[in-house]
């Protein structure tokens, strides 16, 4: 696995919860991303619902170290969050951090390896 820049700091973000288990999966998923990749700068964001929010992920981000920012939504299928409504917050965030260039990435969608999840969900007992 290639391994990003130590510079770069990335924000997974998914729609957020009333229900803390929920809230708990993305931070959850943030360890896993950050052992699995050994990327230094990976904070957890919620669209609503719950903190931390984006601004406080992009600000926590840029306090690390990080001089560009990639935003990553946390969804199976592209949609108004992912298209729309993630790229326009990360836009109003960005005004406050002129200096640190962003992106927002694709949603998950369909990959292989999704498949394999998948099928271990189906075998397990």
């Amino acid at each position: 696995m290639t391994q990003l820049p130590q510079h770069l700091g990335v924000i997974l973000i998914d729609h957020g919860s009333r229900q803390s288990a929920a809230n708990q999966m993305l931070l959850d998923v943030v360890k896993v991303f950050k052992k699995t990749t050994d990327t230094t700068i990976v904070e957890p964001a919620h669209m609503e619902l719950a903190s931390p929010t984006l601004d406080e992920a992009f600000a926590a981000c840029v306090k690390q170290g990080a001089t560009e920012i990639v935003i990553h939504p946390y969804f199976l299928a592209p949609g108004r969050h992912s298209t729309q409504d993630i790229p326009r917050m990360a836009a109003q965030v960005a005004q406050r951090f002129p200096q640190t260039p962003y992106r927002v990435t694709d949603p998950l969608g369909v990959d292989s390896r999704i498949a394999e999840v998948i099928l271990l969900r189906i075998q397990e007992d």
